[in-house]
């Protein structure tokens, strides 16, 4: 017969692994937090220098910030998407996981199941803007200059999927004209790009394009987004501007843990952060620069991540585009 103190001590060593997590969880965080920005400069970076200093003060240990740009985004993403699921290695990223799918045949992650969203954070929209000496002065009249040169007026962005990107094919594809992309590593190559005149066109994120265009080295010509920006509240949307109320293209950043983080940990985090997106200071901050807060709950995050998923990759697969 086994002994009931035996008994009793399995029984409660089983108990102690069966709730580890729950009980780890409430003592977390015990150490310091590292966010991944798998780019190098841009709108995330911004927003992530922002939070990082106000989450950390919430949670009473470290939050610091690495850059691992590269590959679309995937080496940040697969770096967090393979790292221990305890809450201390956490993604800021957008619009390339939902579109990195669709465009590389192979990832060694998934990131609609690998990783888990905890809150999205900020969502930016896109101007469409021309170097000057194009000689365009609204959206309908560039529409109809590449209408009359197929495949010769050229643009950039900060790489295949990018919001850039497929602002660019959205437009074409709803408007049957054929203009020709070249992908970048970043952002300010493409910019420098633009201001010389080697591209023509671009359709970049507002707080890169605001500075240029009210220097009036770049023209803008409409926004992606679904309502006028109230930074450029002349400038109408390529809804607007061309009659489709259905094109709408807007970056959007979010945070997310590995799957298999604890709920409670999620949790957490998405209850801290969220109180910061609320806070006068950070709105004001954020808006200044372009962005407008967002927040929410995990499962909204993850309803427009599986949204975008859906509509964006059908974009991808009419343009017949793939990542080099």
């Amino acid at each position: 017969m086994l002994n009931r103190r035996k008994l009793g001590l399995a029984l409660a060593a089983t108990a102690g692994v069966a709730t580890w997590p729950s009980v780890w969880a409430q003592d977390y965080p015990r150490k310091t937090i590292k966010m991944i920005i798998p780019a190098t400069t841009g709108s995330s970076d911004v927003i992530a220098r922002a939070l990082a200093p106000r989450l950390a003060a919430a949670l009473g240990q470290s939050v610091v910030i690495e850059q691992m740009p590269g590959a679309g985004t995937n080496i940040g993403n697969n770096h967090v998407a393979k790292a221990a699921p305890d809450g201390y290695t956490l993604l800021i990223n957008g619009l390339p996981l939902v579109t990195n799918l669709a465009l590389y045949n192979q990832l060694p992650y998934n990131p609609m199941t690998d990783l888990v969203p905890i809150i999205e954070l900020a969502e930016v929209t896109n101007v469409v803007v021309v170097h000057p000496d194009l000689g365009v002065n609204n959206l309908k009249e560039l529409v109809q200059l590449a209408k009359s040169k197929p495949g010769q007026l050229n643009y950039g962005s900060p790489g295949a999927g990018s919001s850039g990107h497929l602002a660019g094919e959205l437009l074409g594809l709803k408007t049957g004209t054929q203009m020709e992309h070249f992908p970048y590593k970043g952002n300010s190559q493409a910019m420098v790009d633009l201001l010389r005149g080697e591209l023509q066109i671009g359709f970049v994120n507002l707080p890169l394009a605001l500075p240029q265009v009210k220097a009036n080295k770049l023209k803008a010509l409409a926004v992606t987004g679904q309502k006028r920006s109230r930074l450029l509240p002349n400038v109408p949307t390529v809804a607007e501007a061309l009659s489709l109320p259905d094109y709408e293209i807007t970056a959007w950043f979010g945070i997310l843990a590995p799957a298999k983080t604890p709920a409670t940990v999620v949790q957490l985090l998405n209850r801290e952060v969220d109180k910061i997106l609320k806070d006068p200071e950070m709105v004001d901050k954020i808006q200044a620069a372009g962005a407008d807060l967002i927040g929410g709950s995990s499962a909204t995050f993850e309803a427009r991540m599986k949204k975008d998923a859906l509509r964006l990759t059908d974009v991808i697969r009419q343009a017949g585009t793939k990542a080099e």
